[in-house]
C-alpha cells in the first residue's frame, strides 16, 4: 500500500471530533501480531499538544485524513503594536 502522508503533514482522525489537528512526525515499523510481519508503509506518529503537554500516538493512515488548515501546534495571540512616544511629540 502507497504512503498517504508525509512528514510535516498536518491531519485529524476520521470522524473524531475531540482529538486536535496533528502533525505528522514519521512512519513507523509496526508487527503484525496475527502473521508476524513488519510493516513499515502504514502506520505514522503523530504529534499535537494538550493544555501545554506534547502527545504522541501511533494511527493507522486509513484512519486519518488531511486537514486543509497548518500552523503551529500553538495558539497564539497577536501582540500589541509598541508605540513611540517621540513620534507623537511636536518640537
Amino acid at each position: 500500500m502507497p504512503r498517504k502522508f508525509k512528514s510535516g503533514d498536518w491531519v485529524k482522525v476520521k470522524g473524531s471530533r475531540t482529538i486536535q489537528k496533528m502533525q505528522v512526525l514519521k512512519y513507523v515499523p509496526k508487527k503484525d501480531g496475527f502473521l508476524g510481519s513488519i510493516d513499515h508503509d502504514n502506520y505514522l506518529e503523530c504529534v499535537w499538544y494538550k493544555h501545554g503537554e506534547r502527545k504522541v500516538a501511533v494511527f493507522h493512515q486509513n484512519k486519518l485524513i488531511r486537514t486543509l488548515e497548518t500552523g503551529g501546534l500553538y495558539n497564539t495571540f497577536p501582540r500589541p503594536r509598541k508605540r513611540s512616544l517621540t513620534k507623537n511629540l511636536k518640537t
